[in-house]
């Protein structure tokens, strides 16, 4: 059975508990390419992206007269 939607709004945390109590130290940007680099190419070579590109760039260039 779906459930129903209500005029009520959802419960939240209270906003001690949404803020971070311990600060994180954020990724450096490589470390986030390097992860997510792999995955882009993988995908490129499953989906042909790089002909999808190299199609695009063409007609980029032939459209502004290069």
């Amino acid at each position: 059975m779906a459930p129903q939607l209500t005029g009520t709004s959802r419960r939240r945390r209270p906003a001690v508990t949404q803020s971070r109590s311990t600060e994180q130290p954020t990724r450096h940007p490589a470390v986030a390419l390097a992860m997510a680099l792999p995955c882009a190419v993988l995908l490129v070579m499953l989906f042909g992206g790089w002909d999808q590109m190299a199609n695009q760039a063409q007609a980029v260039a032939d459209l502004i007269g290069r």
